[in-house]
């Protein structure tokens, strides 16, 4: 063989090695994976819900800190002012999220939705605080339930540092917009794993029908756990023989938690609310995932509906409302499972890999071998086939 032979080989293998290494990413749909039956919104983000807006704030710096801060704004007013009816359920209680006991006894939330590192939620919450305090309207305010979820980062992220500071927080609010969301190593997914790969920050929005009410349901997740990855029914993780309690070595962690965040323009109560945000956790399930014991599992849902907020004060003894009948709540409950499950899977999808503190690399999961495994258990574009539901 000859040197200039060699070294043209050399060459080849070197691009596709490197083509390898540097995989395209993508959300799920732009490679025929479809979750459900319903439309999804213009940008199926939460951002499909009007008036909502994310902003992030990412620190990677060194070779050991890989954390951030993620901000959903429900409405682009003074939301002290004008709260939105919320509720929180929660699928397993090892987490540290903020401002719970106030949102269960009151129905409401007062302060746009933050989500970051465990050991930074209380400064989080600090310059949540600051943010609120200094927003014009609340000059008198003595009193402010931040609301701050979060998930441990810590196998990436060096978290005893808690390098978050309160100039974060006001950036990820300053930059928060609507439209097309970030996701993957964005904000308060940058240091966060999944199913045994890098995980993240992930959106997906449903629209339903006129018939049932035309309303929109977006769902953000931050996340950080363990199981056996599921997609569309086909046994991903265990193909890729990567799954908790793989033998004969033990692939991944499986504790870490998952915070899923849910917006609706459907006018609901906090009860009803609480009933949307538990069927989330019908997504949770259906991607491989069992809360484990040091999981910290947290779903919040708002309604954005202007028919609905609360307003800071009132001279009225008595609030009338509409609100979406019991009998009519399913296709929303559809809506927010859809939605859910599509959202963990894109934080999947469009996460990179990514090496941290103490040398370590979480690989993401690898696209294409994902998608000859879908293709083997007939779990791709199910998009063609009859669709059940019109506009």
């Amino acid at each position: 063989m000859s040197k200039r032979f060699s070294l043209l080989a050399l060459a080849i293998i070197t691009i596709l090695t490197s083509s390898q290494a540097q995989e395209k990413r993508g959300r799920i749909r732009d490679f025929g994976i479809q979750i459900g039956i319903l439309p999804t919104g213009q940008h199926n983000a939460i951002t499909d819900v009007a008036g909502v807006s994310v902003g992030h704030k990412t620190l990677i710096q060194g070779s050991d800190i890989r954390t951030g801060v993620t901000a959903i704004i429900p409405h682009q007013g003074n939301i002290f002012q004008e709260k939105v009816p919320a509720a929180v359920f929660v699928g397993n209680g090892f987490g540290k999220m903020m401002g719970i006991s106030q949102i269960e006894e009151l129905g409401n939330i007062e302060t746009p939705i933050l989500l970051t590192s465990t050991l930074n939620a209380p400064k989080i919450a600090d310059g949540l605080i600051d943010y609120m305090l200094n927003l014009r309207g609340n000059e008198k305010v003595r009193s402010v339930n931040s609301v701050v979820g979060e998930t441990n980062d810590g196998g990436l992220n060096d978290i005893r540092g808690r390098h978050v500071q309160a100039k974060d927080v006001q950036e990820a609010l300053a930059s928060a917009q609507s439209g097309p969301v970030q996701e993957g190593n964005i904000g308060a997914g940058t240091g966060t794993e999944c199913l045994g790969y890098k995980g993240g920050i992930g959106t997906a929005s449903r629209k339903l029908p006129e018939s049932r009410g035309g309303y929109t349901v977006g769902v953000l997740v931050q996340t950080n756990f363990g199981g056996v990855l599921e997609i569309n029914g086909a046994p991903v993780g265990r193909e890729l023989h990567n799954f908790y309690m793989q033998e004969p070595k033990e692939a991944h962690k499986v504790d870490g938690s998952c915070m899923i965040v849910i917006a609706t323009d459907a006018p609901l109560s906090a009860r009803n609310l609480e009933r949307l945000a538990k069927r989330s956790y019908i997504a949770f399930g259906n991607v491989g995932s069992f809360s484990s014991n040091g999981s910290g599992d947290y779903s919040i849902a708002f309604s954005t509906h202007q028919s609905v907020r609360i307003p800071h004060s009132s001279e009225q003894i008595e609030r009338n409302a509409p609100e979406v009948g019991n009998d009519y709540m399913s296709p929303l409950f559809m809506a927010v499972w859809e939605a859910t499950e599509e959202a963990i899977l894109n934080s999947m999808f469009m996460a990179e890999d990514m090496k941290g503190i103490n040398g370590r690399t979480v690989k993401a999961i690898p696209i294409q071998e994902t998608v000859k495994i879908l293709k083997k258990y007939n779990s791709l574009h199910q998009d063609k086939l009859p669709r059940a539901v019109k506009q």
